[in-house]
This record gives C-alpha cells, structure tokens and sequence, in this order.
C-alpha cells in the first residue's frame, strides 16, 4: 500500500526532527559532527514538529485531490512563518516545508494526468482477455 501525499509529509517532517534530536544527542556527547549546532538543531526540530502537525491537522477526505488542496492551503502560512523567523536555519524548515508541498502537488497533478492520458484504443483486441463462455452465453 502505497502513503497518501498527506502521510508522506507527516512520516518526512516528523523523521526529520527525530534525526536532528538525534543530532543533539551527539553533540550532548562531544561528538564533532558539520551542521548546526544543538541550540539551532533542537529549534529545526521543534520547527518540524510544529509542520509535522499542521499537516496532520489537515483532515484526510477520503478523496486525495480534496486533502491535497487543503494540504497546499497551508503554503501561505508556511511561507509567511519562514518570513518571521530570526534563524535561518528554522527559516529554512518552513519555506522548505512550502516547497515540499509544491513538490508533492505537482508529482500528484503529474500522475494524474499521465493516468488522464492513457488511451484504451492503442490496445490490440489480441491483448483483451478472451470473453468467458458462459458469459457470453448470457448475453
């Protein structure tokens, strides 16, 4: 079964910030690692959960083009919360979110155009499965 654009977005904000507070831990312990240091990463990680559960906020509607567009809604807000904030690195977690967004939208609208696209009359009769006798026997 495949994720919804919805449990996609929550699974990837909700691991990010699982990977920076691991991150934290190993600067806790004197590890020297590149990146952030753990004040901006717990700040990141923090900022992931708070797009973790906007997104969940989003009710799913059963139809996925419906939960998309409420999903997208969220983009002014996320941008208007990276306008905001001091830290370019939180900065960087809210327009990152607006563009994951994006992203997910446009791959959606793509997979549903290309499944628009397919035309059954490129179809051979050979490759049809052959009709059940006793079915065409009601017929």
């Amino acid at each position: 079964m495949s994720l919804t654009a919805r449990e996609y977005l929550v699974d990837r904000f909700t691991n990010d910030a699982r990977v920076l507070r691991e991150r934290v831990e190993t600067l806790a312990r004197g590890a020297k690692v590149p990146g952030p240091d753990a004040a901006t990463s717990r700040s990141m990680a923090a900022a992931c959960d708070e797009v973790a559960a906007m997104v969940q906020a989003v009710a799913d509607t059963g139809n996925a083009a419906y939960t998309l567009d409420a999903l997208v809604a969220l983009i002014p807000l996320l941008e208007q919360r990276a306008g905001v904030q001091a830290s370019p690195a939180v900065r960087s977690v809210y327009a990152g979110a607006a563009t994951r967004l994006r992203e997910v939208h446009a791959a959606e609208r793509q997979a549903d155009a290309d499944d628009a696209d397919f035309d059954d009359s490129e179809l051979d009769d050979d490759d049809l499965p052959e009709p059940d006798r006793d079915d065409a026997a009601r017929r």
